[in-house]
């Protein structure tokens, strides 16, 4: 090769190397950084992807909160909304005027009927009873001198004929007119005599006194519109509320049974405050609520309850004996209807459809599908289907016992699966 071709060659060679590396070059690098990639890949994870593939494949165990079904008596209750309402109320006013001279009682006090609680000056009713008394005694000798007279003047037409019929007659009329104004008198004192016993106010019912209205001292009048005092009875005391108007039938069933038990709790529905029995139900239905009223009778010998406290109301139907219990957050709900998942001994789940005869206070009776001693789970069921494992989760921490105490069913302890 001469020295010119040698010359030539290089020039390209510079050229080649100024304008960059090719397209076929840049193919070749991508394509050794993807395998040095790959293989860092790899000897970063083992070297051997078997394993990761198995373990993606092993189920993993669902937690859930599990429950053992029970055979126990469960009240069937029905719940309305009430208040209660004194049983008696009387606002006491005076049917005399007078001064008020005595007033016996105090705000807040209990009287008994036939307390004395409020005296009206007596005095001016004792003067008219003396007048009444003394116009009594006059016309009462009137009346005798006129029978006198009246057989003075028979006598003497029958012996002698000396008077005549019509003056016998007309004294037989006079006798009979002073007779009226006898009777007229003694009214007049029996009317006096009771305006008396109303100067002294007795209570009518036992109660509680509310507020006081009047002062000793005050001037009350038989047509005054405010009363003196509202007493208002306790003890017992009745409760009004209302149930569904499709209800109704079932408790008039239940009630020619027996009477009926009627639980009164706090505004909150958790603290239970008296016991009653139904009295009735009344005699038509509001068409605006589609409800009835139903009215029960507390003893209220505590004195937990107070006119127009809202309360709520859980009516006993009855206890249905031997029945299969469980927590309402076992049931779900599906295209099919109502079912459980059930826990088996191999800490797997089968589905189970259940019949729910009712749910009361969070627990449901069943009906059908389920036996006593069955364990179903109460928690976790959003992951679960047909043959998931579960891992039973530790159960909860009882509930605090003055709770149970005053829940209509009492709740079961969580248990473990088998």
């Amino acid at each position: 090769m001469t020295s010119a071709s040698k010359g030539l060659e290089a020039g390209e060679n510079r050229q080649m190397a100024a304008q960059g590396p090719s397209r076929g070059d840049w193919t070749g690098r991508i394509l050794g950084g993807v395998a040095l990639l790959s293989l860092i890949s790899w000897l970063g994870c083992g070297g051997d992807p078997k394993p990761a593939s198995a373990r993606a494949n092993v189920a993993q165990a669902v937690p859930v909160s599990v429950f053992t079904a029970e055979r126990r008596d469960m009240p069937y209750y029905l719940t309305g909304l009430g208040s209660a309402s004194a049983f008696y109320t009387d606002s006491v006013k005076s049917r005399v005027d007078g001064e008020l001279m005595e007033v016996n009682f105090k705000e807040g006090q209990f009287v008994k009927k036939g307390d004395l609680l409020v005296v009206i000056d007596p005095r001016p009713y004792q003067v008219a009873l003396e007048q009444a008394q003394a116009q009594l005694f006059k016309d009462q000798a009137s009346l005798r001198d006129a029978k006198l007279n009246y057989e003075r003047y028979k006598g003497l037409l029958q012996n002698s004929g000396a008077m005549s019929q019509q003056q016998v007659d007309t004294q037989a009329a006079t006798v009979d007119q002073l007779e009226g104004t006898v009777r007229t008198d003694q009214a007049m004192i029996d009317n006096v005599k009771l305006n008396l016993v109303y100067c002294h106010i007795t209570s009518p019912i036992s109660g509680r006194v509310g507020l006081r209205l009047v002062d000793p001292g005050n001037i009350v009048h038989a047509n005054d519109t405010n009363p003196l005092l509202v007493i208002t009875q306790l003890q017992p005391i009745a409760v009004l509320f209302t149930l569904p108007e499709d209800q109704l039938p079932t408790v008039s069933q239940h009630m020619t049974k027996g009477a009926l038990e009627v639980d009164a709790y706090s505004r909150d529905n958790e603290t239970k405050l008296a016991t009653g029995r139904l009295l009735t139900i009344d005699n038509q239905i509001d068409q605006s609520t589609g409800t009835g009223r139903l009215k029960a009778v507390f003893d209220n010998q505590n004195n937990t309850l107070w006119p127009n406290q809202f309360l709520n109301i859980h009516l006993l139907l009855e206890i249905r004996k031997n029945s299969t219990v469980i927590p309402a957050a076992a049931i779900q709900r599906g295209p099919q209807g109502t079912y459980v998942f059930v826990a088996k001994s191999d800490n797997t789940v089968d589905i189970r459809p259940v019949t729910v005869a009712f749910t009361q206070d969070n627990f449901s009776n069943i009906g059908s599908g389920l036996s006593p001693s069955e364990v179903v789970v109460t928690d976790g069921q959003d992951k679960l289907q047909e043959g998931s494992k579960i891992e039973v989760r530790a159960p909860a921490p009882a509930l605090n016992p003055q709770h149970q105490a005053t829940s209509p069913v009492s709740p079961g302890a969580g248990s473990s699966a088998k």
